[in-house]
């Protein structure tokens, strides 16, 4: 092969991945909350499970990424093992549909499905034929790229050493599944891998009997990814993904016993070389998942005996919903952030009851409390808003990407009701030390104050969890009442005052601590305001 035919193959390759992201990328966003609800509909019935991999596969284009995805979800708590199970042999199955695509003959039609989609998202006015000109055009750069391969590959025919390496291959087959992993491993795609595979085969390069090892090999292959996604997470993740390579090694023993057999069959379904590769894809991992799902519960037991010790208690200093392998699917990213921020908003609510306590009761305990959960706050807003800057940049419908928006603003206000409840935490220090008194009068006011303070946010955060507009309209009502409470309470304070009746600088505090209230009153109203402005979007 000269240098140009090295050049076209690393081209057409690199056309044919793009051209797959692509396409994966705009079936996601028109998919948009769909794939969120599919997984929450998640149950512990393997059938389900299996279905849900099969299909969220199936749209962005990559069992490695789902399987990725899948680790990310054990990690994050959002999946158990044998949820996660189910989804990774789903997986197998809808990666082949790439390869059941390659197989039909559109490379002639390429250019012209190439000029359609990019007519649609260049010229396309609204969003949705945006996304379905991306479709469109990733479908179109996965075809160019095959035929550019095929292309390159050609002089390959009728080298003499490439001949020998085929014969060998067919003569040792365990060195054919060695080849498949080395390839996967190399291009992190068995899809990719398999293109190659259907490009040589469709120039008669490839016997069957040579080209089934190396597809048994690509599956091996692409569980390296998952593998690597694995380092630095909890046990269970990397159990799910000692799944994923045990599932592929178990399934290519299997047929690599039954290796003749195979051979013999696939020809029968008819079809030429490429459809032949394709259907041999298919049948390997709809058989693999057929044999081997109703044992998932000895998996399971496999995975955990390899993986020994229980799941360690995570420190509160970290992310319980949130992990940097759900931007693969970003829809579902963002349904885990708004339970990662809901999270935070009942740590800071929870926290300015601790610090009210610790006015009210003098208890020194509760202000420790305070200063280390507003710590942790501190904590999730870095790590939270790191992760939104990330998932800003990856493929999101219109409606995430107002709601991600939406939430840079909602972490802040959070952020800064800690900062109060921390701020509430240090008046009571100064009020203890100074041996303040307050009358009981104004620890009447405080409570009631607080109260409505307490039903503001709260209500707020329910209405950003569950979407709830009734809750929000009640948090906005609750904070045109805590501002007609402060106002009241600071004329009963100068009344007091003037009777004699209240220690001056009890009485600066007790204005300090009515202030902090209102302002975090105003943060409620802003996060209540939030989750409207999402209502409007979805009206509009």
């Amino acid at each position: 092969m000269s240098y140009k035919n090295i050049f076209e193959l690393l081209g057409g390759l690199g056309l044919f991945i793009f051209g797959m992201k692509m396409m994966g990328d705009g079936l996601q966003k028109a998919a948009g909350n769909k794939l969120k609800k599919i997984l929450e509909t998640l149950t512990r019935n393997r059938v389900l499970a299996i279905l849900v991999g099969a299909f969220v596969t199936a749209i962005i284009q990559s069992s490695s990424a789902t399987t990725v995805m899948t680790v990310g979800f054990v990690n994050a708590g959002l999946m158990n093992l044998f949820q996660a199970a189910g989804v990774i042999m789903g997986a197998n199955i809808g990666t082949t549909m790439t390869a059941q695509l390659i197989a039909f003959k559109l490379t002639d039609i390429a250019p012209l499905v190439l000029a359609i989609g990019t007519l649609m998202v260049m010229f396309g006015k609204r969003k949705k034929t945006k996304d379905l000109g991306e479709i469109i055009l990733g479908f179109g750069m996965l075809f160019v790229g095959m035929k550019m391969m095929e292309k390159s590959m050609k002089p390959l025919t009728e080298v003499e050493e490439f001949k020998n390496l085929i014969i060998t291959i067919g003569q040792h087959p365990i060195m054919g599944v060695l080849v498949g992993v080395g390839m996967t491993v190399v291009v992190q795609s068995s899809s990719a891998t398999i293109g190659i595979l259907q490009a040589l085969a469709g120039l008669n390069a490839l016997p069957l009997t040579v080209a089934l090892p190396i597809l048994f090999g690509d599956n091996i292959g692409t569980c390296v990814t998952a593998m690597l996604a694995s380092i630095g997470t909890n046990k269970n993740a990397k159990r799910a993904a000692l799944i994923h390579l045990a599932f592929n090694l178990i399934g290519t023993l299997i047929f690599m016993a039954i290796l003749p057999i195979v051979v013999n069959l696939i020809p029968i379904l008819g079809g030429d070389v490429k459809r032949q590769i394709a259907n041999a894809h298919t049948i390997f991992n709809i058989s693999n998942v057929f044999i081997q799902a109703p044992f998932i519960v000895f998996l399971v037991k496999f995975v955990n005996w390899l993986v020994p010790g229980k799941e360690e208690k995570e420190d509160v200093m970290a992310l319980e919903h949130l992990d940097r392998r759900l931007l693969e699917t970003p829809s579902i990213a963002v349904g885990q952030l708004v339970k990662e921020v809901v999270r935070m908003g009942r740590l800071a609510s929870k926290n300015l009851t601790t610090s009210i306590d610790a006015i009210v009761n003098e208890d020194e305990n509760a202000i420790k409390n305070v200063f280390k959960t507003e710590e942790v706050i501190n904590f999730l807003e870095r790590e939270i808003t790191g992760f939104m800057v990330a998932l800003s940049s990856t493929p999101l419908s219109e409606e995430h990407s107002e709601l991600v928006s939406g939430l840079f603003h909602v972490v802040n206000d959070i952020e800064r009701v800690g900062d109060h409840a921390d701020n509430l935490a240090e008046l009571a220090v100064y009020k203890m030390d100074n041996k303040l008194p307050f009358s009981e009068s104004a620890i009447s006011q405080l409570n009631e104050m607080y109260e409505t303070v307490k039903f503001a946010i709260d209500s707020s955060i329910d209405a950003l969890e569950k979407y709830d507009f009734v809750k929000a309209e009640d948090a906005l009502e609750a904070e045109g009442k805590i501002d007609e409470l402060e106002k009241r309470y600071r004329e009963d304070h100068i009344d007091r005052l003037s009777r004699g009746i209240c220690n001056p600088v009890s009485g600066t505090v007790f204005l300090d601590i009515l202030s902090n209230l209102e302002r975090v009153g105003d943060h409620a109203n802003n996060i209540a305001q939030m989750v409207l402005d999402q209502k409007e979007e979805v009206l509009a």
